[in-house]
């Protein structure tokens, strides 16, 4: 009997040290889900025009979330800290570069009730030990990546990924952060593009056009999606610009009329990536690519060969030109 009730006591005091314990551990949860971060403003620090703001706990959303190369930000973050843990720190970093007007990072309000301690504003990262309570806090600095570049004469628009700010544990894992891309012109102009183009689609498909356009207009559409991805901007926008048609098809003769003008573009799209691609000594992958859109091409000439013999014959022109690029 005096065994069965060590052993009980024995359980419940671990099971009590691992409660404790569990606790003081600072919850690792999907990185903004709201757990720790739970609203910010990110807005342009020289015009004060705003960029984003959200509310993770509500889900509003406002703002365009445009940030350009050298563009200088205030980012104002609100955290909550659950539980506090004397022995445990958390840090804040930001992977901004330091603000050229500016002699400091970080600026928050003491009187705002949590106690950050002694810490450096002009350090790009700082630790302070978990407290419970409520941190709202601003963060300055400069967005630094270059999105244009040029690759033997083609210039590649890519989105550079940028951390504005970062939460985490002593361990260096990441609780929560908040991400950007740095953007230009070129990525802004598809990425609104992209978004009509996709509310169309759903337009079409609740619309009753013929599925085989709906279809078409996806494709191509996914297509220009995968352009884009490879830094080709300008030409994945021109894809979506050729699917402004005035009044879409709802007949097969028309289906039929309309998908050879957009494989024409499609494959001359797919001839500006494979070069691209070719610099990028990835030849062999496009050229199975490009094999394949003279297979599809083949049947589309077909096709059109039976409604128009000019546009038959500006098919298999492409279609020849494919074939030279790959040496077929």
């Amino acid at each position: 009997m005096k065994n069965k009730i060590l052993a009980l006591s024995i359980f419940i005091l671990l099971s009590f040290t691992t409660i404790c314990a569990a606790s003081m551990v600072p919850v690792k949860a999907q990185v903004g889900a709201g757990q720790w971060i739970t609203k910010y403003t990110i807005t342009d620090a020289t015009t004060g025009n705003l960029i984003l703001s959200k509310d993770v706990t509500t889900g509003s959303t406002s703002g365009p979330r445009v940030i350009s190369d050298q563009e200088e930000l205030e980012v104002t973050v609100t955290i909550n800290v659950a539980t506090s843990n004397p022995s445990s720190s958390l840090t804040l970093s930001t992977a901004m570069a330091h603000a050229a007007n500016l002699d400091y990072y970080w600026q928050y309000n003491v009187a705002g009730g949590y106690n950050l301690g002694n810490f450096d504003p002009n350090s790009p990262s700082f630790s302070f030990t978990q407290a419970a309570g409520t941190l709202t806090i601003s963060c300055y600095g400069e967005a630094v990546g270059q999105v244009a570049q040029t690759v033997d004469g083609i210039t590649l628009h890519i989105p550079v990924p940028l951390t504005l700010i970062s939460l985490t544990d002593p361990s260096g894992a990441t609780l929560d952060a908040i991400n950007l891309n740095i953007t230009d012109s070129s990525i802004n102009n598809y990425n609104t593009l992209l978004s009509e183009k996709q509310s169309q689609l759903s337009s079409l498909r609740s619309s009753g056009v013929d599925p085989g356009y709906v279809e078409v207009f996806s494709n191509v559409i996914t297509q220009s999606q995968a352009v884009a991805d490879e830094g080709l901007t300008d030409n994945a926008a021109a894809m979506l610009n050729g699917l402004n048609v005035a009044n879409p098809p709802a007949s097969a003769t028309m289906q039929i009329l309309f998908i050879p003008l957009i494989a024409v573009f499609a494959v001359i799209a797919v001839i500006l990536g494979y070069m691209f691609m070719r610099v990028r000594s990835k030849v062999s992958y496009f050229q199975l690519v490009v094999e394949d859109q003279i297979k599809d091409l083949e049947g589309l000439t077909l096709r059109a060969s039976k409604i128009d013999r000019t546009m038959a014959s500006n098919l298999d022109s492409v279609k020849d030109r494919l074939k030279r690029l790959v040496g077929m």
